[in-house]
């Protein structure tokens, strides 16, 4: 695994939790799997065990000269890992962030090459090489084009897009920095250009020209991909590809998020025991401060931006407040104007008995609103996968989303989905409008009311779906069968 992010050490956002449930899924099934990632000055120390030198003296040629690198090594869950610390005034991966500095593709650019020139120098020839999202993208490239003519040729790379909409662009700087060169045989077309700026190259389509097989994260996401705006320019390219490639819904962590099992909730419980959840809404309601009524808790948890569809988590809001719900949020933004509206209206609910707004990161409180709430919301703009929705039905939590991405492939509407009744699991809607979230919102708050035993009923449902990488790790390990092959 090559990749910019890995839970719990350098995380950002869902690749990096998919990074290590995949490659603990992998190792577990008597694989060698190895994790090779930047040595970022804000790595999570206390996350890996038995850190230390591995290759003190790494020279990555780039532009004229090498840069010296030390690779560290320690492991994390139980999967060996690399960490590659680059000795330059460039100071690549000395910034206190992971993402979010004007030369990240020059950083990854880099970090593409050096874990290329560690496997070589260092004597590894894995089967497979499974690369993440844009900052790997020139791995395969440079595999074919620099390291197979000199003895990797044994190598085969999977590389999995976890979101189209970040792709990567740069100057053909980066191809003499690397030692590619050649602009005018890398900007060609069906090379590395990209498709709406022909002098830059673009490292998300360099991934998919290169790699043996490209993955996305859910089989409607990749869908979407193919054949709406949400390939974001790359669409053609992938249906020209459409034999190596395939949508793999990513997988949940059951050892963190399980119930039965969760020393962050007060009572732990099952579906034979799912009645114990009341216990744990009053003490969800206790902790925000909230009245304890017969209502149903409808709640949010995760990043606040425009994909999550913002306007629609506002609506929900007030929608819930005035049809006789609770409502709970907890989450943080990365835009300013957004973080300020949600503080408005965290002060504008500050006293009131229906609902609490937390803006904040809280690992624990996170649990206890999974486990504690009725409903939960996704209401995205686009989602290339979705692990929120997963979690909420393992805790009985009944989802309601909007079905787009990888929410179609998980929740199935409790009257409109063609499964059988047995299978159906949450409610969905397809607009990005008011009243859409409203027809949604309308339905659950009246089958909670009205007929509790089939509420129940649909959460129980809900708990009996198994989202582990035990699925997903069995398909990842089909396809690099095949592609060795």
């Amino acid at each position: 695994m090559i990749a910019s992010e890995c839970a719990p050490v350098a995380k950002v956002g869902g690749l990096a939790d998919v990074v290590i449930g995949l490659a603990s899924d992998i190792s577990q099934r008597e694989n060698e799997v190895e994790i090779i990632l930047p040595k970022y000055d804000c790595l999570r120390h206390d996350k890996i065990s038995d850190l230390k030198e591995f290759y003190p003296d790494l020279r990555v040629p780039w532009l004229k000269g090498a840069i010296r690198c030390t690779v560290w090594s320690g492991m994390v869950h139980n999967c060996k890992s690399f960490f590659i610390e680059p000795h330059s005034s460039d100071n690549f991966f000395n910034r206190k962030m992971v993402y979010g500095c004007p030369d990240d593709t020059t950083r990854f650019a880099f970090f593409c090459k050096a874990a290329m020139e560690f496997l070589y120098k260092s004597g590894k020839r894995p089967d497979i090489i499974h690369c993440h999202d844009w900052p790997t993208g020139l791995v395969p490239v440079l595999l074919d084009e620099i390291y197979k003519p000199i003895g990797m040729d044994s190598s085969r790379v999977c590389f999995t897009i976890h979101n189209f909409r970040h792709q990567g662009l740069a100057g053909t700087n980066i191809l003499f920095a690397t030692g590619l060169n050649r602009p005018e045989y890398f900007l060609k077309p069906d090379k590395l250009s990209d498709t709406a700026y022909r002098n830059c190259i673009n490292f998300m389509k360099s991934g998919i020209v290169y790699s043996s097989f490209i993955t996305s994260v859910s089989p409607q996401y990749m869908w979407e991909a193919k054949n709406t705006d949400q390939g974001c320019g790359l669409s053609s390219l992938l249906n020209q590809f459409n034999g190596k490639i395939e949508g793999v819904l990513n997988g949940i962590d059951y050892t963190i998020w399980d119930p039965e099992k969760d020393l962050h909730i007060p009572i732990q419980f099952s579906p034979e025991t799912i009645d114990k959840k009341s216990e744990i809404k009053n003490t969800l309601r206790e902790h925000l401060h909230l009245r304890k009524d017969n209502k149903p808790i409808l709640s949010f948890i995760g990043r606040l931006d425009e994909q999550k569809g913002i306007h629609l988590i506002r609506h929900a809001l007030f929608y819930s407040l005035s049809h006789g719900a609770q409502f709970v949020l907890l989450g943080t933004s990365p835009d300013p104007k957004i973080t300020r509206d949600f503080a408005l209206l965290q002060m504008q609910f500050s006293d009131h008995s229906d609902c609490r707004i937390v803006l904040k990161f809280d690992e624990e409180l996170s649990h206890l609103i999974y486990a504690g709430s009725d409903l939960f919301m996704v209401p995205s703009m686009y989602e290339p996968c979705g692990l929120t929705q997963m979690i909420a039905l393992k805790y009985g939590t009944v989802p309601v989303v909007r079905s787009v991405g990888g929410l179609v492939n998980t929740v199935f509407d409790r009257d409109y989905s063609e499964k059988p009744k047995d299978e159906r699991n949450g409610y969905t809607f397809q607009h990005t409008d008011e009243k859409a979230i409203e027809s949604a919102l309308y339905r659950a708050f009246d089958l909670w009311y009205n007929h509790p035993g089939e509420f129940r009923e649909l959460m129980i449902n809900g708990m009996h779906y198994d989202f582990s990488w035990k699925v997903s790790g069995e398909k990842y390990l089909e396809i690099y069968k095949k592609i060795i092959n």
